[in-house]
């Protein structure tokens, strides 16, 4: 099994006077580390000394258009020994030859994939995937340019070798995909039975980085939990392997006639208290362990609401960005074609996530509608005239800033005047800005993927319009700034130094890394609410946790969503239009609901009120105990 680089223990970054001085050792002076190299060409390949020959590496440097002007020239930087000059006298004299030659840019991207080692006393470059060198692994990577037995490193040309296709797969996938060079951080457990369970999800789903993270986050959450009721393991077991898992193609045509195909996800992780709901996300990310995570992240988030529901998650790696229309439809349409048989009132309802919005949604249930041959139900989230409430793209940002105040509540304190910073301007992002100006509290920052916008006056309804107007336009945000002086754009940065007091991280997920949280304590925040579905890094939360910031949980506070939801597919509901005062009075009331169970459920099990880990801890200890009881009248299945 192919690990990752960080996990092969090979010595990438080897000391640079020990390669010197083995370089220096085998008739090969490095001018400079990364810079290029002369070899002393001996004899020929034919020369039965050439199986003996040591050879050396140096580590790998791209090519600029200035190196390519100075290759004209021959350079001469070998110098031998005083001992090898005496030994020379009494040998024939070699015949020699000066060349210089520089990185080939596809082997400077696969360089990492060997390593420098000793063997029998001599150092040689090693394959780091198959852990052998030879003659293979020496050729003479540049053709006819050069002598036959030039030794450049262990990724010389050898097209019929493990190390040469392996090596280029690998890097094929890096450029595709996320490459983890670490570990997999796990958390210190005080009890071994909670610790079995992580052990078994490596041992099942190794490479699942972000559900592994998740099922880290709620293990660690349900420590007490598992230590009074060893029956649970058994449940968490169960829990943990999704109830179905759908991977699909799904073919579509572009604007030009042109054919693409990309990879559809469903998993329909537990419906043990009712059907599935949950999000689709369209994405170049979109992966199975992502899906696998969002899917475990609402069940536990659908079983915490005041409605008893399953949880499922899915969507695709498809960029509906700079896309047309009938390209988004036809997508859309050949998308539902393979998943409308899973879906249903009574089976599963998918909504809104990233990538999909109301344009989305409407194109997937025109053609599920088609499919199934009459008008069963809605999906959550299309536009009022198909749907029942007024409110439902409001209610998550909404809900967000209900939870806060709840908090805030219980401190004796308000939003009125509290600096906020939020991540994100996409739906939930938008209508959190709202909402906290409606409260009187100063929001100042927005962001996207390229960096950060702060406006130090804070933004207003007119601003948010504007904000709006943006991104339907697909600009950046750095145009406000032309128009708003006292705003400033910031390229490849978060907005995480900026002073606040409350922070909503509402983009992706582990967006907060362990320097990002140094950066909010140091900034003065004091509680975080959650908007996207884990926003922190386990470092992060646990440097988070140790400068007691209070965490809002997503399943917590990010229950807007499923409450709105299943308004929306309430029959009476679907009767009449709520009124927005009506729809927050409600929504209100639901969250109240939400945070009280949490904090009970913590309560029950130790957790202080004022404790940073209650509000996690007990939001996920009463979404599991509903799950777990479900589950367990219904016998085995």
């Amino acid at each position: 099994m192919l690990l990752p680089v960080g996990g092969l223990g090979m010595n990438t970054s080897m000391d640079d006077m020990n390669l010197i001085q083995q370089a220096q050792r085998h008739h090969l002076v490095v001018r400079e580390l990364g810079e290029e190299i002369d070899l002393e060409i001996g004899p020929g390949d034919d020369d039965p000394s050439f199986a003996s020959t040591p050879i050396i590496g140096g580590p790998a440097r791209e090519p600029s258009a200035e190196d390519h002007d100075e290759s004209k020239h021959v350079v001469l930087i070998s110098q031998l020994s005083n001992d090898d000059q005496d030994m020379s006298k009494t040998q024939p004299a070699k015949r020699k030859k000066k060349v210089v030659k520089r990185w080939r840019e596809e082997w400077a991207d696969t360089y990492k994939w060997a390593y420098v080692d000793v063997k029998d006393g001599t150092a040689r470059i090693f394959c780091s995937v198959c852990k052998e060198y030879g003659r293979k692994h020496r050729r003479n990577p540049y053709g006819n340019e050069g002598s036959r037995n030039m030794q450049m490193s262990a990724l010389e040309e050898h097209n019929n070798s493990l190390l040469h296709k392996e090596a280029l797969r690998l890097q094929m996938a890096s450029k595709d995909k996320i490459i983890v060079d670490k570990p997999i951080y796990v958390k210190a457990l005080m009890s071994k039975t909670a610790g079995s369970i992580i052990e078994a999800a490596l041992k099942r789903d190794p490479h699942e980085v972000e559900f592994i993270q998740a099922v880290q986050e709620a293990v660690h959450a349900l420590e007490r939990v598992i230590a009074k009721n060893a029956h649970y393991v058994n449940i968490m077991e169960r829990l943990l392997e999704p109830e179905r898992m759908v991977l699909f193609r799904v073919p579509w045509v572009d604007d030009r006639g042109e054919t693409h195909v990309n990879r559809g996800f469903r998993v329909q992780f537990n419906q043990a208290l009712g059907p599935c709901r949950g999000g689709l996300r369209f994405h170049p990310l979109m992966n199975l362990s992502i899906a696998k995570f969002l899917g475990f992240e609402q069940t536990l988030k659908n079983a915490l609401s005041p409605y008893k529901l399953g949880g499922a998650a899915g969507g695709s790696d498809f960029d509906p960005r700079g896309k047309s229309d009938n390209e988004i439809m036809r997508f859309c349409q050949s998308f539902i074609n393979e998943i409308y048989r899973y879906l249903g009132p009574d089976k599963d309802l998918p909504s809104e996530e990233m990538g999909v919005g109301t344009r989305e949604m409407g194109y997937l249930f025109g053609q599920y509608r088609r499919l199934a041959g009459h008008f069963e139900g809605s999906f959550t989230g299309p536009r009022i005239f198909w749907s029942g409430s007024s409110l439902r793209t409001e209610a998550t940002g909404y809900g967000l800033v209900f939870f806060a105040q709840l908090i805030l509540a219980d401190m004796n304190k308000e939003l009125k005047g509290l600096r906020c910073v939020v991540s994100g301007s996409g739906k939930i992002a938008m209508h959190v800005l709202e909402k906290l100006i409606a409260y009187g509290a100063l929001p100042i920052t927005v962001s996207d993927s390229k960096g950060y916008l702060v406006d130090e006056d804070g933004f207003d309804y007119v601003k948010i319009s504007f904000l709006r107007d943006i991104k339907a336009q697909q600009k950046s945000l750095r145009d406000y700034s032309k128009t708003y002086a006292r705003s400033k754009y910031y390229d490849e940065a978060k907005p995480w130094n900026e002073r606040c007091d409350v922070a909503f991280p509402c983009a992706y997920h582990n967006e907060i890394d362990q320097t990002d949280a140094i950066n909010l304590i140091n900034s003065g925040c004091r509680i975080l609410i959650e908007g996207s579905n884990m926003p922190c890094t386990p470092e992060a939360v646990d440097v988070l946790r140790k400068a007691n910031i209070l965490i809002a949980p997503a399943m917590a506070a990010g229950a807007g969503g499923v409450v709105a939801g299943e308004l929306e597919l309430n029959h009476a509901c679907n009767l009449m239009h709520w009124s927005p005062e009506d729809f927050e009075s409600k929504l209100q009331e639901a969250m109240k609901q939400t945070y009280q169970r949490a904090l009970k459920a913590a309560a029950d099990f130790g957790y202080q009120k004022e404790s940073p880990e209650a509000l996690v801890h007990g939001a996920v200890i009463s979404a599991f105990l509903s799950v777990a009881q479900a589950m367990t009248d219904q016998g085995c299945v």
